[in-house]
């Protein structure tokens, strides 16, 4: 069973591991000092974020999103528990809240791209760069409730 709850201080360490996974399963496509820099920026930022976590019932964290308004502007799930229920929960959390959402995923996340497509997210547009000028080009997705 998956729940959903607003981070805490003691999630930081987890949320990285988490990112840390993630990205490692899902973006092949970054170049390895380009991977480094965003690191060092998620590091600096992520633990004190207001996140929503995705936890199993001894409140470990699986997953977490982080919402800006209607806005997603994070969703990464530990790939031990990919294809679970924990980002579509998650998901499912923030269209409850929101009504509508907006995200943006790399272009070349094919796993990503397909997840989003299979929860009725349709894309409105397409940046050739993402949002640091690197050039990961970005495809922006909207879903209504």
């Amino acid at each position: 069973m998956v729940s959903i709850r607003r981070s805490t201080p003691l999630d930081g360490e987890r949320v990285l591991e988490i990112w840390r996974n993630a990205v490692d399963a899902t973006h092949d496509f970054l170049q390895p000092a380009d991977r480094l820099a965003i690191e060092r920026e998620v590091v600096g930022s992520l633990p004190s974020a207001p996140l929503w976590i995705s936890v199993d019932a001894e409140d470990r964290a699986m997953g977490f999103m982080l919402l800006d308004g209607a806005h997603m502007e994070a969703l990464f799930v530990d790939p031990l528990h990919a294809g679970r229920g924990v980002g579509r929960a998650l998901v499912d959390h923030a269209i409850a809240s929101c009504g509508v959402l907006t995200t943006d995923v790399n272009e070349q996340n094919v796993r990503a791209m397909g997840f989003y497509r299979y929860l009725g997210f349709a894309p409105t547009g397409r940046s050739p760069v993402d949002g640091q000028d690197r050039p990961y080009p970005l495809v922006h997705l909207r879903r209504t409730a």
